[in-house]
C-alpha cells in the first residue's frame, strides 16, 4: 500500500481545522457576545473581559422572551405532532392504496415544493382572515403544519413503498390486525424519515419569521421567538448583548430536539426487522 505523505496529511487537517474555524467561529462569536458586559457598547472582544448574566436575564425578564420561547415552544410541537401524524397516513395512502387522481395528487405535493414561500403568504393570509384566526397561534400553527405537509409526505412516501409488502403480509398471516402490523412494523422501519420529517417541521415553526409577523400583527402576546428577537433592533443603535443573548436562546432548543431524536434516525433503519 502507498504511504501518504506527511505534507498531504498536514494539508488535510489545515483545510478540516480551517473549516471548523470558519463554520463554529459566529457560533463562539454569539455565545461569548452573550456572556460579555460590553457587548451592548460595542466593546466586545474574543475573550469577554467582564462575565455577566445581565443579558440573559434582561431579555427573559424586562425584554419578555419568556413569553416568546413559550409561544414557539407550543407552534412548534403542534406542528410537528400534527404534521407528523397526517404526513404518516397520507403517505401510507398515496404509497400503498389505488385511487383515482393518485398521481396527479402526488405531482401536486411536488409542485407546492417548489412555490416560493413569499407567494404564498398573500393568499394565506387571506386564508386565515376568513377563518377569523389572525393574531392567534392556533393560525400561526395551521399554516406552518400547511407548510411542512408536503415535504414530509413526499419523503415518507419514499420510506413507505421501500417497505417490502411481504412483512406485512407474514404480520397478517401471523395474526396481527392493521393496527398492530403499523405499530411493530411499519412504523419503525419509516421512523428515520418520520424524524427528519420532525426536524425540518421543527426547524420551520421555530425559526419562521416572514409568516409570523404577518398573521400575528400587533399581538404581542402571541409574538414568537423570531418576531421577539426584532425588537432588540433599535433604529440608530443595537443592544448586540440583548441580540446575541436572545440568539443562544433561540439556537439551544433546536440542538436539544436534534439531539434528543438523532438516536431515532439511526436505530429506526434495523428496529422494523427485529421480531419482538
Amino acid at each position: 500500500m502507498r504511504r501518504r505523505s506527511p505534507a498531504r496529511n498536514l494539508g488535510k487537517i489545515v483545510a478540516v481545522v480551517a473549516l471548523l474555524l470558519f463554520t463554529l467561529f459566529p457560533v463562539y462569536w454569539m455565545v461569548s457576545s452573550a456572556f460579555d458586559a460590553q457587548a451592548s457598547s460595542g466593546g466586545q472582544s474574543l475573550v469577554p473581559k467582564e462575565f455577566t448574566w445581565d443579558n440573559f436575564t434582561y431579555v427573559l425578564n424586562e425584554g419578555g422572551f419568556d413569553v416568546f420561547l413559550r409561544n414557539s415552544a407550543i407552534v412548534a410541537i403542534v406542528t410537528v405532532l400534527a404534521s407528523a401524524v397526517v404526513a404518516l397516513l397520507a403517505s401510507v395512502a398515496v404509497a400503498r392504496f389505488k385511487f383515482k387522481f393518485r398521481t396527479a395528487m402526488l405531482l401536486m405535493i411536488l409542485v407546492v415544493q417548489m412555490v416560493p414561500l413569499e407567494a404564498l403568504v398573500i393568499p394565506l393570509f387571506v386564508q386565515v382572515r376568513d377563518l377569523g384566526l389572525l393574531n392567534t397561534l392556533l393560525g400561526l400553527m395551521v399554516v406552518y403544519v400547511a407548510l411542512s405537509l408536503p415535504f414530509g409526505i413526499w419523503m415518507l412516501r419514499g420510506f413507505v413503498a421501500a417497505v417490502p409488502v411481504e412483512l406485512e403480509e407474514a404480520a397478517y398471516i401471523d395474526g396481527a390486525s392493521w393496527w398492530r402490523m403499523f405499530r411493530s412494523i411499519m412504523l419503525p422501519l419509516v421512523m428515520p424519515g418520520l424524524v427528519a420529517t420532525s426536524v425540518f417541521s421543527f426547524i420551520t415553526a421555530w425559526n419562521e419569521f416572514i409568516f409570523a409577523m404577518t398573521l400575528l400583527g400587533g399581538a404581542t402576546e402571541n409574538y414568537t421567538v423570531a418576531i421577539g428577537l426584532k425588537s432588540f433592533f433599535g433604529l440608530h443603535s443595537n443592544e448586540w448583548g440583548y441580540i446575541m443573548a436572545a440568539s443562544t436562546l433561540i439556537t439551544l432548543p433546536v440542538m436539544i430536539f436534534f439531539v434528543i431524536v438523532q438516536r431515532r434516525l439511526s436505530s429506526g433503519l434495523v428496529a422494523g426487522a427485529v421480531k419482538g
